[in-house]
């Protein structure tokens, strides 16, 4: 279980790359990676390649980034998800707060 997070060169972007479980064990690691940068940044891309799980507590943390940089102005962008995950977040309809690719 990992995070990491880089900003681009432009200081726009963050990219948040989660890894392992995703769930309440990386709450403080999660919002550590965005909550020094959210003045600077206008999107993020939360790289889900190498996520094996998720829980409702992940979601949650997904929900407090949108709404802290943002709202329903935030543009985030969900990339490389599992068949798996993505169903997830289809059912749950994140597929409408996010932009899930």
């Amino acid at each position: 279980m990992s995070v990491e997070s880089n900003i681009s060169d432009d200081g726009k972007t963050l990219t948040i790359k989660v890894s392992g479980r995703f769930d309440i064990t990386l709450h403080k690691t999660f919002s550590d990676a965005y909550k020094d940068k959210i003045g600077s940044i206008s999107n993020v891309i939360l790289d889900m390649a190498d996520v094996e799980y998720i829980d409702s507590s992940a979601l949650g943390m997904m929900l407090v980034l949108r709404e802290r940089i943002g709202g329903d102005a935030a543009k985030i962008d969900i990339v490389n998800v599992s068949p798996g995950v993505e169903k997830i977040l289809k059912i749950i309809n994140y597929d409408k707060l996010f932009n899930i690719n």
